[in-house]
């Protein structure tokens, strides 16, 4: 199945010029197979779906006004996470930003989508009794997938290995790589396992999205160990498509080492985050400015926020 797996996408990679480099990370990424465009469009498909389905058998945590306190939190966290965000990609303040949380107290496991689809799980809650700073650890991470292509890149590899008729043809110009495939797509990037070469940038972006939003980045560290701390002999879904090298704990703390300035000074003077997430359809509000042309996304964040600065 590895072989055909990399057939496909060496064949798919060929025929359509399919790599391209990340102008964050400067790393060459497959993403050819699946444009922006279409990454954002099958995830929001796919989300909707999702949690019109959660929604029907009642397992989205909600409270009396819609609104349940863990899904308040972890808006409010991920309203400041996101702010950071948009520094390093400008593109994404016009995102459709949404958050969900799912009721399944024996998962432990979270996720972020093209175009900012997020959600988590209630098992953070009931297993590892995380703090905000462990959460935005959490999230941060999540959103910064999204944020570096990491989404778009999986799906690539997703539509690789599907029918190779379908593929070959849509290379072709017979076929389409139609509104369904790319929902499928979307659907399968969720659950495919996150190259430690990704989940090393997730992590760096990701401490750095915390700090900045004024949450702790040690907070990644012990998240960690609480997640490699829990017993039955289950590895938690989050752990089983986040690789973890013996010396990821080490330099989580390093990174977090020198973010720290970083996050005094964020605690300081707290940045000021607009509402990003499950704003009501029509809401413009996260539009800041036109888009920035052909190439939208900048190598290096903004400087953190001084105190008159807004976000």
């Amino acid at each position: 199945m590895k072989i055909v797996l990399a057939a496909a996408v060496a064949i798919c990679a060929t025929l359509l010029g399919s790599c391209s480099t990340n102008p964050i990370t400067g790393r060459s990424q497959l993403v050819g197979l699946v444009s922006e465009q279409q990454a954002l469009q099958g995830s929001a498909s796919a989300y909707q779906q999702m949690m019109a389905d959660l929604e029907k058998k009642k397992k989205l945590d909600k409270g009396a006004e819609n609104d349940s306190p863990r899904a308040q939190q972890v808006r409010q966290i991920t309203d400041r996470l996101i702010a950071q965000a948009i520094k390093f990609r400008p593109n994404t303040a016009s995102w459709r930003w949404e958050v969900q949380v799912i009721n399944d107290a024996k998962t432990v496991n979270a996720f972020c989508m093209a175009g900012g689809k997020m959600a988590i799980y209630t098992g953070m809650w009931e297993q590892l009794k995380p703090t905000d700073d462990e959460l935005a650890a959490v999230m941060g991470h999540e959103i910064s997938h999204a944020l570096l292509d990491h989404t778009r890149e999986r799906m690539s590899v997703a539509r690789a290995s599907d029918v190779g008729v379908q593929i070959l043809a849509a290379a072709a110009g017979v076929g389409n790589l139609g509104g369904q495939l790319m929902q499928n797509a979307a659907v399968v990037a969720i659950g495919l396992p996150n190259s430690r070469e990704s989940e090393a940038e997730a992590d760096a972006v990701g401490v750095q999205l915390a700090a900045r939003a004024g949450y702790d980045p040690h907070a990644a560290v012990t998240l960690w160990e609480k997640m490699g701390k829990l017993g039955g002999g289950h590895q938690p879904e989050f752990l089983s498509t986040h690789p973890s090298p013996e010396n990821r704990a080490a330099k989580l703390k390093e990174m977090a080492a020198k973010l720290d300035p970083v996050y005094q000074e964020a605690k300081v003077h707290p940045p000021v985050a607009t509402r990003y997430v499950n704003l009501p359809l029509g809401s413009n509000e996260r539009v800041i400015e036109p888009p920035l042309g052909a190439n939208e996304r900048v190598v290096k964040p903004a400087p953190a926020p001084s105190p008159a600065s807004s976000n």
